[in-house]
């Protein structure tokens, strides 16, 4: 597909043409019909939003939401609830940036900041991309070897085969991802339906749980775990991601077109996002009716999860759902973070490899410390592995959410699409509690 870069519409304050975008084999790809109607819109919009979502249910979160059940029932739903609506408000601005300005945030910071703004950005995105695959992976080949006993090490190395199942899903067309991605998340959303049903959890309690209690605020130990939760919501990946992957729609270069684009987009993304919220309060609600209720209070390990639900749950085909349910997700979190490095490698700094080898040296980069962990030190050492990748995640997020909050509430960049001060306001109080939530995780980790 030819880009005429030329003709594209300029706008003030960048200091440098677009370029070609990321993800140019699947860039406008998808037609947007404009006599199309309401519901069939809708439907051509779907699927960006659920590639996002991915990244709210990645196995970095279970072991959150494990021990948020397993500790304090029901309680922290409220916690989960509010950070969903956080997300909701971060993932939209990502839309919005690239519908009004045809550019992903990487390559917006590349165009709107010097170089000695933007290589740095860089830098600190690829470190992100890295930590975000290294816990895909670990957590894949966990489930691996919770399903089929596969070694670690041995489960590390097959996750490299998403490369090859990305090239050959993206020759078949984007849709073919989108529907693959989608697929696996409804097989999570069915094994956690089934356990649930199994557990029996008191329905009277998990809707109390939503309600918001001073308890969060008074109990030192639930206001830790709640500020992990909220801390651990928006990873950086994902506004690399959405920004990319949302213009893959051919939604047209006028105003009304834009606008148009941008309201299915941010519905598409809220309700994906909400998708998420159900997967993750189902992995508390199941700590909470089985592990609280139990007295097994410490739980947090997936592992240590999946040995005990068989003897509480009464049924043998509980562990193999609560496997099942992680590989999916492991092997979901793993495609969209590989197609985030491949967007942030190609905006920021115009790299141009091929396909399979841009991919492959992202996932290797992730692969080369979880075998050498796993093989030195063997399963027990992966957990702190996981930690390391959250602090390096940590560190990052402000380099992500602050150009993003920047950029789309400037008028010279963003035109008649810019941000509304109420939503521009609202995004930075968020990305201010969520940076201050993460400096507290990295002093606590940096500090004991």
């Amino acid at each position: 597909m030819t880009i005429d870069i030329a003709s594209a519409p300029k706008q003030g304050g960048w200091q440098r043409q677009r370029g070609e975008p990321s993800l140019l084999d699947v860039f406008r790809s998808i037609p947007v019909s404009a006599r199309a109607t309401t519901w069939r819109k809708f439907l051509t919009f779907l699927g960006p939003g659920y590639l996002v979502a991915v990244g709210y249910m990645d196995p970095g979160n279970w072991a959150t939401a494990l021990s948020g059940g397993a500790q304090f029932g029901y309680t922290l739903l409220v916690v989960a609830l509010v950070s969903n609506i956080m997300a909701i408000i971060l993932q939209s601005l990502c839309a919005r940036l690239a519908i009004a300005t045809g550019r992903d945030l990487a390559q917006a910071c590349r165009d709107a900041y010097p170089r000695w703004v933007s290589w740095p950005l860089w830098i600190f995105a690829e470190l992100a991309i890295c930590a975000t695959d290294l816990a895909e992976v670990i957590g894949t080949a966990i489930g691996l070897n919770l399903l089929f006993g596969i070694p670690l090490e041995i489960g590390v190395l097959i996750t490299a085969l998403d490369v090859f199942v990305i090239l050959w899903l993206q020759n078949s067309g984007f849709r073919w991802i989108e529907a693959f991605i989608i697929s696996l998340l409804i097989v999570i959303a069915l094994c956690f339906s089934i356990q649930i049903a199994l557990a029996d959890p008191d329905w009277g309690q998990v809707i109390r749980g939503f309600a918001p209690t001073t308890e969060i605020i008074t109990n030192p130990n639930m206001l830790y775990l709640a500020l992990g939760i909220i801390g651990a919501t928006v990873m950086p990946h994902n506004l690399y991601l959405h920004s990319g992957i949302v213009q893959t729609r051919a939604y047209g270069g006028s105003l009304p077109e834009k606008r148009d684009a941008l309201k299915y987009a941010t519905l598409d993304t809220s309700v994906a996002l909400m998708f998420a919220l159900v997967i993750n309060a189902a992995i508390l609600i199941l700590a909470a009716a089985t592990f609280y209720k139990t007295g097994q209070n410490t739980i947090s390990e997936l592992g240590r999860a999946h040995e005990l639900l068989a003897p509480l749950l009464g049924a043998s085909i509980a562990p193999s759902l609560f496997a099942i349910a992680l590989l999916c997700c492991g092997f979901n979190s793993t495609v969209t973070a590989t197609m985030a490095g491949q967007i942030v490698m190609e905006g920021f700094i115009d790299i141009k490899l091929p396909a399979w080898l841009r991919r492959l040296v992202t996932r290797l980069i992730a692969i080369i410390p979880a075998i050498v962990v796993t093989i030195a030190y063997g399963e027990a050492q992966t957990g702190k592995l996981l930690i390391l990748s959250q602090v390096v995640l940590s560190i990052q997020l402000p380099f992500a959410i602050v150009p993003l909050v920047m950029l789309t509430a400037s008028r010279k960049k963003m035109g008649e699409l810019v941000s509304p001060r109420w939503l521009t306001v609202s995004a930075a109080l968020i990305a201010a509690v969520i940076i201050v939530l993460n400096v507290k995780l990295f002093l606590d980790v940096a500090f004991g």
